[in-house]
């Protein structure tokens, strides 16, 4: 299985990135969040100057955020910055979507965005809105076509994973997903040091912005599949009636405040050491080892392990030596 990490795009990414690669993880995953983070393409770049052999890629690319050609010349960018390590992941949008108080895209925008991200890095020219688009840049402006770079799409369900088996190369997903040679698993936590509880000050820091998710998506997607409904989540009806409290337009600001990356005051009354027990990858280091084994048998390839935190360099460290890296 290989180990590697994931991260929002924020300022101190970069340099989180260059202390993964001397810690021995295979690939750096950066978010597409625009309303919550910085730019994903710009973090990638200065990664990659600060890098030189561990994978890069967005995870996952939110098409209806760019246009297709913008996206082909990013993917250029990064292909010429870092050849060879890259790899693009795109998805339908959770977070990058919802956090703006839009809807996830349906699968079949995804599908015809990535036939068009592929042809276009390919050299073809392409219809886009209407009219004939090709990658125009002269020698030594871009690498030459064609770029190949793998693509993985994040997939929560079988419309997605229809579209991963029949464009993609893998997946990239919140819940383990068997059937694919590459089977990438977005997991939260962090690992306990000897006897350490969890709901310690530092492990509620650290791994409660992962537990909060599962409200948030319980919430977003309440009929997604192989997912917790919010009635069903401890203290989830009080979450709802906190929600539902705030003007509908708002809702969604407050929702996504801090996701995947701090506790915001909605989440706070949720947040406990059992629901960090429950929904996220926390545990000393020898059960986590054992969970890891358990997700290999049940179809995952890679982890993609996103750390969080005052500390994230702590995280970063003591998530690589649990995995033996």
């Amino acid at each position: 299985m290989d180990i590697s990490c994931a991260f929002p795009p924020v300022p101190d990414t970069p340099e989180h990135v260059a202390l993964a690669e001397r810690l021995g993880y295979r690939r750096a995953w950066v978010y597409d969040t625009p309303a919550l983070q910085l730019d994903v393409w710009a973090t990638l770049a200065r990664a990659a100057e600060r890098t030189h052999h561990i994978g890069l890629g967005p995870g996952v690319l939110i098409p209806s955020l760019r246009h297709v050609l913008v996206s082909a010349a990013a993917v250029a960018t990064l292909v010429a910055l870092a050849p060879g390590r890259v790899v693009v992941g795109i998805g339908s949008g959770f977070t990058g979507r919802l956090a703006m108080g839009q809807r996830p895209n349906p699968w079949s925008v995804v599908a015809q965005y990535a036939r068009q991200l592929r042809a276009l890095l390919a050299g073809e020219t392409v219809e886009v809105d209407g009219a004939l688009t090709r990658m125009l840049h002269g020698p030594g402006q871009a690498p030459p076509r064609p770029i190949r770079v793998p693509f993985v799409f994040g997939v929560g369900g079988p419309r997605g994973e229809a579209v991963a088996r029949e464009l993609g190369d893998g997946v990239f997903s919140v819940v383990p997903t068997g059937g694919f040679a590459w089977s990438a698993l977005l997991t939260f936590g962090t690992v306990l040091e000897p006897g350490e509880p969890f709901d310690s000050p530092r492990v509620l820091a650290a791994a409660g912005a992962g537990a909060a998710v599962v409200f948030h998506r319980a919430w977003d997607l309440p009929g997604a599949p192989r997912r917790p409904k919010l009635g069903e989540l401890p203290g989830g009806a009080a979450w709802r009636a906190a929600l539902e409290a705030l003007p509908p337009r708002e809702r969604h600001l407050h929702t996504h405040e801090g996701h995947l990356t701090f506790v915001n005051a909605l989440d706070r009354g949720v947040i406990t050491g059992e629901a960090i027990r429950a929904y996220t990858f926390t545990g000393e280091a020898a059960a986590l080892r054992a969970r890891l084994d358990g997700l290999s048998a049940r179809g995952v390839t890679e982890i993609a392990y996103q750390p969080a935190g005052p500390d994230v360099p702590r995280e970063l460290t003591a998530f690589a030596r649990m995995a033996e890296l």
